[in-house]
């Protein structure tokens, strides 16, 4: 049953004692995985809510509880954006609702980032850089995946065989999806510490200025390329190679020459992952979306030909049944160089040239902002500047988040700490 934003202020007074809520607000959350809420307190203080729906989002919350705990202050210091910080939590039967300090900024959608100033496109690729290269010690520590290339590779492999025995993926995506999995020359990457839940809804921007990345559920040893699948899938190239350019330049390490390729194929198969989803969860609505969705991209594949996500071309037969055009006799004289399996107007995204605008339009997984709506939280006032040399990093914008030293009683360590060190966890059903 989902949970109204007043309820969940009720909860937060459980998991936060002395917490008295003054204000409250509905949040953008994935409506199928959690409720959530912002909160204002009677100090003036804004906080967090985000209860989970059924065990799995539960789990994932537990999961983000251990990744922030492993994200030491020096660690976060040397971030050029702000983290959350648990404040408390309470468990509701067998699931975990928790409560987080307040973040400064404001989530865009996709074609509001795509459409912002050339700076906001090198802080995103700036934030994803310092995700990448954060040190895999941390997710070790924390016991979390780990995966080789080959091993997420296999991985979905595996997947694609759960969504084929639904039956409703169309017969060419499938085709597709499979060759590029099996394309080994893709699949040579340097796995990096990954966000793995990457999209506008966890980034948290003041103008600008991306000054939080929040959403930290599905934190791995992986494909980098995950975290650009919703770049790509926006369908905004000069966009997606600006944020590239600015990656490019701030990673420690060179980015592999197939990453949009792997990127692509990710933010395709994410309709078929929701389809799944849905189908487990027994949401007609989700399943009825998704096969909307993956009749679209099929169409649309079909039609204009897809961006390339594969180095090797398909067979001529296989590509005839992708695109539902008649196999050539011959590769006719204009044909692209072997290996860009690019369509018309397309360049391959090998040698370090990525990809332009993709024909194709890759439909983003819906997320319903939930519709409850009980009394507005005020508009933050204007932040002051950050000092010079502050420990917030680049992105701290705010001045008042975590790593950034203020007189302010909200940051951690002042009277009112709210850092995972400070975190109760009451049971409601204990007397």
């Amino acid at each position: 049953m989902r949970r109204k934003a007043i309820e969940l202020a009720a909860v937060a007074t459980a998991a936060v004692p002395g917490l008295t809520p003054t204000a409250v607000s509905s949040a953008p959350d994935d409506p199928a995985d959690f409720d959530s809420a912002l909160l204002l307190d009677s100090e003036g203080k804004r906080w967090r809510v985000r209860s989970p729906r059924h065990a799995e989002a539960s789990a994932r919350l537990e999961t983000e509880f251990l990744v922030l705990r492993a994200f030491a202050p020096a660690i976060r210091a040397e971030l050029p954006f702000l983290m959350p910080t648990v404040a408390g939590s309470v468990r509701l039967g067998s699931l975990s609702t928790f409560v987080y300090s307040h973040l400064g900024g404001i989530t865009r959608s996709v074609e509001e980032l795509t459409a912002g100033p050339d700076s906001l496109a090198r802080e995103i690729g700036a934030a994803l850089a310092a995700i990448h290269d954060l040190p895999r010690a941390i997710v070790s520590n924390a016991d979390l995946p780990s995966y080789t290339p080959n091993e997420f590779r296999q991985r979905r492999l595996n997947e694609l065989d759960q969504a084929a025995t639904t039956g409703k993926i169309p017969p060419a995506l499938l085709l597709r999806w499979e060759h590029a999995l099996e394309d080994v020359s893709l699949w040579r990457f340097n796995p990096s510490v990954v966000h793995g839940d990457l999209h506008e809804d966890n980034l948290l921007v003041e103008g600008p200025r991306v000054t939080a990345v929040t959403g930290w559920t599905d934190l791995r040893i992986g494909d980098p390329a995950d975290d650009f699948a919703w770049l790509v899938a926006s369908n905004e190239q000069d966009f997606v190679d600006a944020v590239l350019d600015a990656y490019t330049t701030a990673r420690r390490d060179k980015p592999d020459k197939h990453l949009l390729r792997r990127a692509a194929l990710s933010a395709e198969f994410a309709l078929a992952q929701y389809l799944v989803k849905g189908i487990a969860a027994g949401d007609a609505t989700m399943v009825a979306e998704a096969e909307e969705m993956l009749a679209t991209l099929a169409s649309d594949i079909a039609e204009h030909g897809g961006q390339p996500i594969s180095v090797e071309p398909l067979p001529s037969a296989a590509a005839a049944a992708v695109t539902g055009a008649a196999a050539p006799a011959a590769p006719s004289s204009g044909a692209q160089a072997a290996g860009s399996g690019a369509g018309p107007g397309m360049r391959a995204a090998d040698g370090g040239a990525p990809a332009p605008v993709p024909p194709v339009t890759v439909l983003p997984v819906p997320a319903v902002q939930p519709a409850v709506h009980v009394t507005p939280i005020p508009a933050d006032p204007a932040p002051a500047p950050a000092p010079a040399g502050g420990e917030g990093g680049a992105g701290a914008g705010s001045g008042t988040g975590e790593g950034t030293k203020t007189n302010s009683p909200d940051v951690r360590g002042g009277p009112d700490d709210t850092s995972t060190a400070a975190l109760t966890i009451v049971d409601v059903h204990k007397n």
